[in-house]
């Protein structure tokens, strides 16, 4: 039986985040086919990286999870030397030296992981880099390269375009991608990954409830139609953005609309008698509540696959998804079961066409559902899996480009 490590940034059941969930689930699934290790850090908040588990070893789920402290918290400095080395980058003036400076600010700076990762090599068959942006992956994948998979998590920004990519994308024996945008856009960036094969797939969509909507406006004491937000509440996500365009429409519209936000906060929310945060809240409690929405909205940009909205999308519940967001606004063409917008108006015109066109909503919902029970099936996508692993393995045919 092979052994199989994956390598992400922060991993457990308190861990809210859409890679490292992502990783949880697949490693449980693998662990039916392989002997599989998460190599990890320590820290559950990704704002400090400071360390909170305390075992160095523990089994989550039937997987073994390896956990390493982080020698330096998120420099304090960060955000600045961040802004000012994205404008050195934007005009042409990109740096190896000041990047490898930047990986390490950002974090999680653990040495003690990748030194593992060197002294271990031999004991693992596969290596499974979870996204591409933390230093794990920029300082671990090199150590194994001729045995790696990328899972890179890519999407259009500006740390797509730093120089130790272009080197770092070279690297991985194959590629596994979210989506076809993905693919398209790392081969685009990255016209020398053109070679190394690669394989796209999504992820399964567990609902482990039956969801009550029901019980959760009774919880809650939400009675009114709602939208729904489920994630990080921070300005990476355009939050902010989608805080103005609510209130603004509440201002225009009227109308008994709520906005309700599940999620660990890192923005401020206003304070508005229609905007309800309710936190971090039990993963049962997140699917009643989606499955009471009129829609789920995502305001991101930037997004590789978004586990929220094909969660949304399995228990019927359109979306409504910002324009921007090449893999967002697939998910709604492909699947005619969800809106985009690119500015306010856009916005508002689809909250308005969600609330008073019932027959197209109504197909909307089966639109949604449709959708996933054709692109993501569980038996597909690891069947898909075990098959890259086996190649980079080296016990099975040359992958194809798919």
């Amino acid at each position: 039986m092979k052994r199989i490590a994956l390598v992400n940034q922060r991993y457990g059941l308190e861990v809210n985040g859409g890679s490292e969930y992502y990783t949880r689930m697949i490693a449980e699934r693998l662990a039916n086919r392989y002997e599989v290790e998460v190599l990890t850090t320590k820290a559950v908040d990704y704002t400090t990286w400071k360390d909170w588990y305390a075992r160095d070893v523990e089994t989550i789920h039937g997987v073994t999870v390896r956990r390493f402290p982080v020698e330096k918290l998120r420099a304090r400095d960060f955000n600045s030397y961040n802004e000012q080395y994205l404008q050195e980058a934007a005009a042409g003036q990109r740096s190896g030296a000041k990047e490898r400076i930047w990986f390490e600010k950002q974090g999680p700076y653990s040495p003690a992981c990748i030194q593992y990762i060197r002294q271990h090599k031999n004991d693992y068959d596969v290596f499974i880099f979870v996204t591409y942006l933390y230093y794990l992956t920029v300082a671990g994948l090199p150590e194994v390269a001729e045995k790696s998979i990328l899972i890179p998590t890519a999407h259009e920004e500006p740390y797509l375009h730093f120089l130790t990519y272009e080197s770092l994308f070279t690297k991985p024996k194959a590629f596994i991608f979210l989506t076809d945008e993905e693919r398209k856009l790392v081969r685009r960036t990255f016209p020398r990954t053109e070679p190394i094969p690669c394989d796209v797939m999504g992820t399964g969509v567990d609902i482990p409830c039956t969801p009550d909507a029901g019980k959760f406006r009774r919880q809650y004491g939400i009675q009114d139609e709602y939208l729904i937000y489920v994630g990080r509440i921070d300005e990476g996500k355009e939050c902010p953005m989608l805080f103005r365009y609510f209130m603004e429409y509440k201002k225009r519209c009227g109308g008994r609309l709520k906005l309700v936000l599940m999620g660990k906060a890192v923005c401020e929310i206003p304070r508005h008698p229609d905007i309800i945060p309710l936190g971090f809240v039990p993963e049962e409690d997140k699917f009643h509540g989606i499955a009471g929405a009129k829609a789920l909205v995502l305001p991101s940009k930037y997004e590789s696959l978004s586990i929220s909205v094909l969660e949304a999308m399995a228990l019927s519940v359109p979306v409504l998804v910002n324009g921007a967001c090449a893999v967002l606004k697939g998910h709604c063409t492909k699947s005619n079961g969800g809106l985009f917008y690119h500015n306010y108006f856009e916005f508002e015109g689809s909250v308005q066409y969600l609330l008073h066109h019932p027959v197209e909503y109504m197909q909307l919902c089966a639109n949604a559902r449709a959708y996933i029970s054709r692109n993501y099936d569980w038996n597909v996508i690891m069947q898909k899996f075990s098959n890259v692993i086996e190649a980079v393995g080296g016990e099975s045919p040359r992958m194809r480009e798919r």
